[in-house]
């Protein structure tokens, strides 16, 4: 039995309505067209955290690590990852990106690390999948270099910080 979909769905909380922009009139996952956009610059901050015991972030900021420099190597990959995200979530468009960043800084609180990246372009879609997947990607590679330590290390909170450019305007997580 096949289902026919309608492109847009009546959002209750507003009068006009949300177009499902991914699905087609059969309710098939689609890439969507961003050709007729003019390219805008975007902006997107997306942050995460690793948690570990506190022997652990002490061995890594010691640079004692088995498999070596843990904090490069995971930033590294994160910044590879971002310029990788159109091959690994089926239907994100390759982006020509700008500016990658990612920062991973010793929370001795958490204990852990706190990770956050930044992507910009210029370009007719978004960023936000871009600076998620690095935070992800320097994530796992925090956890794979460090493993050998603590097979405990939890992967914890990534999100999206804020984003601009584009149809949908801006937004910033209300961190409160």
């Amino acid at each position: 039995m096949t289902q026919n979909f309608s492109n847009s769905i009546s959002n209750s909380d507003e009068s006009n309505e949300t177009t499902l922009t991914h699905l087609n009139a059969a309710g098939e996952a689609n890439m969507v067209d961003v050709s007729p956009k003019t390219p805008t610059v975007r902006h997107a901050v997306a942050a995460g955290r690793v948690r570990m015991l506190p022997e652990t972030l002490a061995t890594i900021q010691a640079g004692n690590a088995p498999k070596g420099d843990v904090l490069a190597t995971a930033r590294l990959a994160g910044i590879m990852a971002a310029k990788q995200t159109s091959q690994l979530i089926p239907l994100c468009h390759p982006l020509p990106l700008q500016k990658i960043k990612v920062h991973i800084d010793p929370d001795p609180q958490l204990p852990g690390y706190q990770i956050r990246a930044e992507v910009k372009t210029k370009a007719e879609t978004g960023v936000e999948m871009e600076a998620l997947t690095a935070v992800a990607i320097a994530a796992l590679t925090l956890y794979d270099m460090a493993k050998a330590l603590e097979k405990s290390i939890q992967i914890e909170n990534i999100h999206l910080v804020s984003k601009t450019g584009g149809k949908s305007g801006d937004y910033q997580r209300d961190e409160g």
